[in-house]
């Protein structure tokens, strides 16, 4: 009687799983965070390259450069909240600031009698709305060359109100709303076609020749023809 042939189990060996370490972040050069820490000053990029000791020749392109790496973009973010922590002038306590000077109350720099009050009785928001203050001593004659004093003369210089809220209606949109209602029919129109040509034709308003120094990582560096990189 024949047996029955067996079968062979055929064993695959074990797929190994390779673990790569993770790349390293890549940190700006001493140079380089020279250059954020003197960007962060005035937000200018030709000078702060300069003042971080590249060529004055080619700062400007080194600028345009730097500010489109991301390591240096995220260095450059740091940086600004740390300078934010250290100062506490974030966007909130700019835009309460600005609130102040242009919605205060101008009677609250006086008393239920009409007189002045003194500085230091003047509530927070009515206090951050003065611009300047001027305090006179007034004396009046009482003969033989003699002066008596009557007491004070309080001038008080008050922020500009116009300015103010001008600053505010632009953080709320509301001058581009008010545009929106007032675009020209022909202007809508060329922007629907360059809509839907997919920007084969652009409105001078749309030039990408006009935007293109727009177009870098949101901070708007100065664009060249070539990289240059001089760490």
């Amino acid at each position: 009687m024949s047996k029955a042939p067996t079968k062979k189990t055929i064993r695959k060996p074990k797929a190994t799983v390779k673990h790569t370490a993770p790349s390293a972040v890549r940190k700006p050069t001493p140079q380089q965070q020279l250059f954020v820490d003197e960007f962060i000053v005035d937000l200018n990029g030709t000078q702060a390259a300069i003042r971080a000791r590249y060529s004055e020749k080619t700062a400007r392109q080194q600028a345009s450069n730097l500010l489109t790496k991301v390591y240096i973009q995220d260095a450059i973010a740091e940086a600004r909240l740390k300078q934010q922590n250290r100062t506490q002038i974030t966007a909130d306590r700019v835009l309460l600031e600005v609130a102040r000077l242009a919605m205060y109350d101008p009677r609250k720099f006086f008393n239920n009698e009409g007189e002045p009050l003194g500085i230091h009785e003047l509530g927070d928001d009515t206090a951050a709305a003065l611009a300047g203050m001027e305090v006179i001593e007034q004396y009046e004659n009482i003969g033989d060359g003699k002066r008596e004093f009557t007491g004070y003369l309080k001038k008080y210089k008050l922020a500009d109100k116009g300015p103010n809220l001008e600053r505010l209606m632009k953080h709320l949109g509301l001058y581009e709303r008010d545009n929106e209602q007032k675009v020209d029919p022909l202007t809508a129109l060329l922007h629907g076609i360059a809509t839907r040509n997919a920007g084969a034709f652009l409105p001078v308003a749309n030039d990408p020749e006009r935007n293109e120094s727009k177009a870098q990582s949101g901070f708007a560096p100065v664009t060249d023809d070539e990289d240059h990189d001089e760490d």
